[in-house]
């Protein structure tokens, strides 16, 4: 019977430790997302974190002829790269991000995790 008490806590613990590292340190998905910057702030009581939107226009409406906008809210990680985007608010951004299962309090509120700027350009005029 102990050993079987050794055996059922050792396998728990193990399965406990895949669930966390899936839910929240696996990265799902990789991807980049162009559009007009709309903010970068930071925010929280306990973690302070920077959270930003990017607002995407001329995706297909399901109503034809018409354009709907498209807000995509993220998380940034590293402060360098939050600054260079809070001084840059109002232009053409493209951003690489990594998207996880779950949230962690010091990475930020999103699932999407922007980690480094591809251009950043002026809006036509």
């Amino acid at each position: 019977m102990n050993t079987f008490l050794k055996i059922a806590t050792g396998v728990v613990i193990a399965g406990l430790v895949v669930f966390i590292l899936f839910r929240y340190f696996f990265v799902f998905g990789r991807g980049v997302k162009a559009g007009e910057l709309n903010y970068v702030v930071e925010k929280g009581y306990l973690f302070k974190t920077y959270e930003g939107k990017l607002i995407q226009s001329g995706i297909r409406s399901k109503a034809p002829g018409s354009v709907q906008s498209y807000e995509f809210e993220f998380s940034i990680a590293d402060p360098a790269i939050a600054k260079k985007l809070m001084v840059n608010s109002g232009k053409m951004v493209q951003l690489h991000y990594k998207e996880y299962v779950g949230t962690l309090p010091w990475r930020g509120y999103s699932n999407f995790v922007v980690d480094s700027i591809l251009s950043i350009t002026d809006l036509p005029r």
